[in-house]
């Protein structure tokens, strides 16, 4: 899958060359990589931080070793060891939740595990229509309930049926209206409790889906559903289509959590897993190459 996270970054790297031109370089200015950064959507408190540390002419080197420092958050790698091993999927709505559970359930299905999903966010419609149009392109099972319906009961029926049937991995949706921070932090409470009454040790993930096209503003969002109900790593979605991939280190800063995938496409293969190393090489082709 090498390739994919650079090839996700086309339009940050254009936004880079805009700042630094784009013939090939041995050394930049302090000055120019930090209007650059600045100019991918890194957090301005964090590019001062990173430029404290340069001196005034910057080797590609150099500036690498800076940037790495800043993914020191924990391991992201899953390892699914359990069964059903039970994701929670929450975000705010319109950040790509039902496409990534899409994808999700797509790379376990391709790892041959047996998956299914759960559609409890029963909030909108159009979210168990899509989740249910998904469950029939990827031929995997789906709970799903009527609009308007307790989305508990159906994280509870969904988990009760993984375990009934045998299967691996249960994905399960949720509502993500924050502008009403109680209603939403009594559901994903209730979801969590109800969830480990069907099986003491769900959901074994809590996964953020954060919209890469959001910039720095997803910071705060991703805050509020990490008070709620705690996080244990994100996905970044629609990368392919901004300019702002400096976020991706604001996020990692900031909320110190392991970033598990980017979605860099539609398709259902268009999850990748990410690598610190290779998203750090294509930020840096759009500044020195």
């Amino acid at each position: 899958m090498l390739g994919f996270i650079k090839k996700g970054l086309n339009k940050t790297k254009e936004a880079l060359q805009s700042v630094v031109g784009s013939q090939k370089k041995e050394k930049l200015s302090r000055e120019l990589i930090e209007e650059a950064l600045l100019e991918s959507d890194m957090d301005y408190d964090l590019v001062e931080k990173i430029i404290e540390n340069l001196p005034e002419e910057v080797s590609r080197e150099k500036l690498k070793k800076e940037l790495l420092w800043i993914f020191d958050t924990p391991n992201n790698e899953i390892k699914i060891d359990d069964k059903p091993f039970t994701f929670l999927i929450i975000g705010v709505n319109g950040a790509g939740k039902t496409t990534t559970i899409a994808k999700l359930a797509n790379k376990f299905k391709k790892e041959g595990k047996s998956v299914i999903l759960g559609a409890a966010d029963t909030f909108r419609a159009a979210a168990i229509e899509q989740l249910t149009k998904w469950a029939e392109i990827l031929d995997i099972p789906i709970v799903k309930t009527k609009q308007g319906h307790d989305p508990a009961a159906v994280t509870y029926d969904t988990i009760a049926s993984a375990k009934a049937k045998g299967i691996d991995v249960a994905i399960i949706d949720t509502a993500g209206r924050l502008h009403n921070k109680v209603n939403l932090q009594n559901e994903l409470k209730k979801i969590v409790n109800v969830a480990k009454k069907a099986y003491e040790k769900a959901p074994h993930k809590i996964i953020l889906i954060i919209d890469g096209t959001q910039g720095s503003s997803a910071i705060n969002q991703a805050k509020v559903f990490k008070e709620i109900v705690g996080v244990d790593g994100v996905i970044i979605t629609k990368l392919d289509g901004t300019a702002k991939g400096g976020s991706v280190f604001t996020i990692a800063n900031e909320l110190r959590l392991p970033i598990l995938f980017v979605g860099v496409g539609e398709k259902p293969d268009d999850l990748v897993k990410f690598d610190k190393e290779e998203f750090i090489e294509g930020i840096l082709e759009g500044l020195y190459d």
